[in-house]
């Protein structure tokens, strides 16, 4: 990022914009990862949502604090545009520097130093208790990649996330456009403020889903909900001219789309069972994810009605996050029964206690979060 304010030409700007990718690409997955690490699987959707949240809250007044650092045009020779990617980069240094020291690895290991013995036991006993074997520490085996590779909740989980990435990506391209066509604010920072309020209200959203699913143990049905939400959003952008009307609709649709990227991840991370596998899972999801960027940055053209990019994403948010959210709620409300009627108790007849354990998610005893 810091770079990117030192470029003197197009590839130069592609070259810095290639590594930013490569070290952002861990970053929302690795966290989920490294939550679900820590905490029961009633506990991870208010942590996730919080986190997200502050993304969300940040890149809406990211552009205030944009318009105020390029009012350093020609300081040090560097134009006001190159200032926002240097200053900007060196805090996220700063930080990323002081995470060696601030992150530690798991509740039990050697650098968790602020946590006694009898600490360390309590909290992998906590996993535990929430049938979280892999709590201890597991070896690397290509197993768990496997275990993942066959998983069709990775898949069908893949399909969920596009269906709530892509409208995420689209939302931002036309959101400054209907505050454009609204006609109310005449400077840049009056404009930047109208953009504000969608996310900040999608913020506390997303943090309220992210509260009462795990209150009560469901997280399916708050994507369903949130979708059905965020698709009413959209149509009001199909079906009027209205700029003051889809300026309301863009409150639905940040409504319908924010809290189902950290519920969904949650969702997925609940339910894989295993450090290595779940850290698989959570990297194809969320890669896949990322890549319907590409098919958002594609779609939004003929402003300012965007009816071709509106109608895309209501179709990825009705089929995709609010259509497959139902299937994997069917699937794993019916596999819950199942194993609780003692139909899959044969799977561990004649296993060894490490074979058990290897087998992760897919043991009787695992209850699936629905």
């Amino acid at each position: 990022m810091t770079s990117m304010g030192f470029v003197t030409d197009w590839s130069g700007l592609m070259a810095a914009r290639w590594f930013l990718g490569l070290a952002e690409a861990g970053l929302f997955p690795g966290i989920a990862f490294y939550l679900s690490c820590w905490y029961k699987r009633s506990e991870l959707g208010i942590r996730t949502a919080f986190f997200f949240s502050a993304a969300a809250i940040s890149g809406s007044f990211g552009g205030l604090l944009a318009a105020a650092i390029e009012k350093m045009d020609g300081v040090g020779g560097r134009p006001g545009w190159a200032w926002i990617f240097i200053l900007e980069g060196l805090l996220t240094v700063l930080f990323g520097t002081a995470s060696f020291w601030t992150m530690y690895d798991f509740p039990d290991g050697e650098r968790t130093r602020f946590l006694s013995p009898a600490d360390k036991a309590r909290a992998l006993r906590r996993l535990q208790d929430d049938n979280q074997s892999s709590a201890a520490h597991e070896k690397f085996s290509m197993v768990y990649v496997g275990q993942a590779l066959r998983d069709w909740k990775m898949w069908v989980g893949m399909f969920i996330y596009s269906g709530a990435t892509m409208p995420l990506y689209a939302f931002s391209m036309f959101l400054p456009t209907i505050i454009h066509e609204l006609g109310w604010s005449t400077t840049v920072i009056r404009s930047q403020l109208y953009s504000v309020p969608p996310y900040v209200l999608a913020a506390l959203y997303t943090v309220a889903i992210g509260y009462y699913a795990d209150r009560v143990g469901r997280r399916g049905i708050f994507n369903v909900c949130s979708s059905i939400l965020g698709a009413a959003g959209f149509v009001m952008q199909l079906a009027t001219h209205s700029p003051a009307v889809r300026y309301v609709g863009t409150f639905l649709a940040a409504l319908g789309i924010y809290p189902c990227i950290p519920n969904t991840v949650t969702w997925i991370a609940n339910n894989v069972e295993g450090v290595y596998k779940r850290g698989v899972v959570l990297g194809f999801v969320i890669g896949w994810g990322n890549l319907n960027g590409i098919v958002s940055s594609n779609i939004y053209f003929n402003k300012p009605d965007f009816v071709e990019g509106h109608a895309v994403v209501l179709a990825f948010m009705l089929v995709f996050l609010a259509g497959f959210s139902a299937v994997m709620m069917f699937f794993l409300d019916r596999e819950n029964k199942k194993r609780l009627a003692g139909e899959r108790d044969s799977r561990i007849e004649g296993k060894s206690e490490h074979e058990i354990y290897v087998m992760g998610d897919g043991r009787p005893d695992f209850i699936y979060t629905v």
